[in-house]
């Protein structure tokens, strides 16, 4: 059993991490920016203490004893990806934590052609790996449970209507955020992945209209593909995070958001495309969860807990 802290625990990502941590046995400590953080429906011992990523301060007390650190950078902070990364890699190796791993939300470049902000999970890997300390990075391509949230739930459940800025002919390889933390546990007691960084995503390559029938299939009548623009999207990403993004920040968030959708709907380098049968051959014994599987076991409704942004 180790103790393994995850930077970041409230968010959906890190929930997942916690919830998959305690399922394999782990003791887990839970950081985030609040004394007494809102970790969901849970019976487990989880300890917590508070780590802010602009005070460094905060860092080692935060990351003391951890044999293993997790580490989620917040979606807001995509331009400081490599500082902090950086800093945090620097302190987990102060404290001789053993392994970091870091999800970095979003794709890796691994090949050549214009990477747009993606270049920031580059120096951000290569910041982490001069810190020091023994490192593996997964960029998790699209997440199956951004289907959940405030941004795109209520279309589906309210509307019948599957609202993303996807064009149709967009091949993406979801991912379930259970199967991502399995992934981080499974590369803890791998030696050969120290040092070393992959993209990962789901079993399906699949296209928005195939997302849409899925939907259909598990709520028993038609959920219909509308897509929006991206900049649409801005705005409704800008919207379901509510109280938690300064007003100055809300229009130049919601313009990146449009120019990063805009990019991957149209890039060469195909950012949300995943060799699955090669990360397959890399990560033996993992079994992934097809968005079947994953829609049939979530809840759907108004009441369930939901971290930030649904």
């Amino acid at each position: 059993m180790a103790l393994v802290s995850v930077v970041g625990a409230t968010g959906r990502q890190g929930l997942a991490q916690v919830r998959q941590l305690v399922a394999a046995g782990h003791q887990v400590r839970a950081l985030s920016r609040n004394e007494k953080p809102d970790l969901g429906p849970t019976n487990a011992d989880i300890e917590t203490r508070v780590i802010d990523l602009y005070d460094r301060k905060t860092y080692t007390k935060a990351l003391e004893g951890s044999d293993a650190v997790f580490y989620n950078h917040p979606l807001q902070l995509r331009d400081s990806r490599a500082e902090l990364a950086g800093w945090i890699g620097e302190a987990a190796k102060e404290v001789d934590a053993k392994r970091f791993v870091w999800n970095t939300s979003s794709w890796i470049p691994d090949k050549p052609g214009d990477a747009f902000t993606y270049a920031g999970n580059t120096a951000g890997i290569n910041a982490l790996f001069r810190s020091g300390v023994p490192a593996t990075v997964f960029g998790s391509v699209l997440f199956m449970d951004n289907l959940l949230t405030n941004w795109a739930r209520p279309f589906i459940v309210h509307e019948k209507r599957y609202v993303y800025p996807h064009k149709p002919t967009l091949g993406a390889n979801w991912i379930s955020l259970d199967d991502v933390a399995k992934i981080m546990i499974h590369a803890m007691d791998r030696p050969d992945m120290e040092g070393t960084w992959m993209n990962i995503g789901g079993p399906e390559r699949l296209l928005p209209p195939q997302v849409a029938q899925i939907l259909s299939d598990h709520f028993g009548h038609t959920i219909k593909y509308d897509p929006c623009t991206p900049e649409e999207f801005g705005d409704l990403l800008v919207g379901a995070l509510g109280d938690s993004m300064a007003e100055a920040e809300r229009k130049p968030f919601a313009a990146g958001i449009a120019a990063f959708y805009n990019y991957n709907n149209n890039a060469p380098t195909k950012p949300f495309e995943v060799n699955t049968e090669a990360m397959m051959e890399r990560l033996p014994g993992i079994e992934l969860e097809t968005l079947a599987q994953w829609v049939a076991r979530q809840d759907w409704s108004d009441t369930a807990h939901r971290p930030s942004a649904g």
